[in-house]
């Protein structure tokens, strides 16, 4: 068994490990690589390797930084099969179709207003994803599956996001465990991450290895604090958020203040036909949802839809929301201001000291969403220039990555038997900060991932 690390190694997006095992190749995940735009695009247009030399193919969640090369790699020339949870397959069916959208318009809209420049080409298109589709295979939680001579794969339920899953892979007598994402204990409407069995060899992500979260219960006061702050003043609140979980998560919680009297009678909209795609697919997997959301259902009562929340799928219903003077809501992909409608939003409200952009999540490197969030005074937006005078907020409380003690526990019953732990999906400051806790606390090497780094595990 060879490891290679080919992506979200010494870095947080672009998840992607390959595996040899007994002449057979496979993948672990084929995310998309989210930063700056040049290096974005000479990354993500080229793999390592060959994509018709891949036998087989295992995706640990929708995410698009851990599914969003898939159909490049099926393009490429992969022939084999991808492997899955049912409703990671199902979110995936939704989520690729949208990123290709996203970038046959994105690319149209770049070459119509800059058409002095060399023409811009899609990463792929829609016609590609559905394709792509066409390779992924269901395969439940705890139900060990042969993908290849001699190696098992199970899933355990990762508690990242709605049908997200941690890996345990056994070739005789050898256990590799990867993690994906790692979730949080007590978020809204998915069940906590389960424990893995024991296992020789983990790679674990390190996204906040080195962080301490405010604790989830804090999420409501604080998202009811900048809804009212933001509407006193007469502002349009601005969530960019990803349409799988968070965007659900938030409106879950919205609609609790909204029931509890909390907020006053504002319109709330979701400005995202993924996210709405997104939210059927939730309603259509309630076995992956916690006793809380499963509540709701069991009184009657639709979790993610309430009197003053609109969907918004049309886009010209999207671009007036550009002319309306009043205080409002709107959740809109992508999570990191990378893509998508958000970046029309924020293009007319940022520039505005009555609104608030409310950062709801992780923010890689080089990113617009983490320019924002550091404080960067002047943004450019479709290439032009913005200045920043809106209020930006975080709420960092729905973080969907377990921090630096939740990781120390998460991997606590695996501690006796691992020989080694590989770090990955982490800046190298949360990185250095993980391995130091586990070398502190457990005893153990853990190695952090470089990209290119082969490793042995026979």
């Amino acid at each position: 068994m060879k490891l290679t690390f080919q992506g979200a190694a010494g870095c947080v997006t672009g998840s992607m490990h390959h595996l040899q095992v007994e002449g057979k190749q496979y993948l672990l995940d084929c995310g998309m690589y989210q930063g700056r735009r040049k290096e974005s695009e000479a990354r993500n247009r080229n793999f390592p390797f060959y994509p018709s030399s891949i036998d087989t193919m295992v995706l640990s969640h929708a995410h698009i930084d851990h599914s969003g090369r898939i159909p490049l790699l099926v393009k490429q020339g992969f022939r084999g099969p991808i492997h899955t949870t049912p409703a990671t397959l199902d979110l995936c069916e939704a989520m690729l179709r949208d990123t290709g959208h996203i970038a046959e318009s994105d690319a149209e809209y770049v070459n119509r207003k800059h058409p002095e420049e060399e023409p811009a080409q899609p990463l792929y298109t829609m016609e590609d994803a559905a394709e792509a589709m066409r390779h992924f295979r269901p395969v439940a939680y705890r139900t060990p599956t042969p993908i290849g001579p001699g190696l098992v794969m199970e899933s355990y339920d990762a508690g990242h996001i709605l049908g997200s899953s941690a890996v345990v892979l056994t070739h005789n007598n050898l256990r590799l465990a990867f993690s994906g994402d790692v979730g949080r204990p007590g978020l809204p409407v998915i069940r906590d991450p389960e424990p893995l069995p024991p296992v020789d060899y983990l790679i674990m992500e390190c996204t906040y290895g080195g962080r301490t979260h405010p604790p989830v219960s804090d999420a409501l006061l604080t998202l009811e604090d900048v809804v009212n702050r933001t509407i006193k003043r007469g502002g349009h609140l601005v969530v960019p958020a990803f349409a799988v979980g968070r965007t659900q998560q938030l409106v879950l919680l919205l609609h609790q203040l909204m029931t509890e009297h909390r907020l006053p009678s504002v319109p709330i909209y979701v400005d995202s036909p993924l996210a709405l795609n997104v939210t059927k697919v939730f309603r259509d997997h309630s076995e992956c949802f916690d006793q809380e959301t499963n509540a709701w259902l069991q009184d009657g009562k639709d979790p993610f839809g309430f009197n003053r929340l609109t969907y918004i799928r049309d886009v010209n219903e999207s671009k007036r929301l550009n002319n309306v003077k009043t205080p409002y809501v709107v959740i809109s992909a992508s999570g990191m201001c990378e893509a998508g409608r958000v970046l029309h939003h924020l293009r007319h409200n940022v520039g505005d000291s009555k609104n608030t952009i409310l950062i709801t999540g992780f923010q890689a490197e080089n990113t617009l969403g983490r320019k924002l969030k550091d404080g960067w005074k002047s943004v450019r937006i479709f290439g032009f220039p913005i200045q920043v005078e809106a209020e930006v907020q975080s709420l960092d409380e729905l973080s969907a990555h377990a921090d630096s003690g939740e990781l120390l526990t998460w991997m606590k019953p695996m501690v006796p038997t691992l020989k080694k732990v590989f770090l990955v999906h982490g800046e190298h400051p949360q990185a250095v900060a993980l391995a130091a806790s586990i070398k502190e606390q457990y005893g153990l090497e853990a190695v952090l991932a470089e990209p290119g780094m082969a490793l042995d595990l026979t």
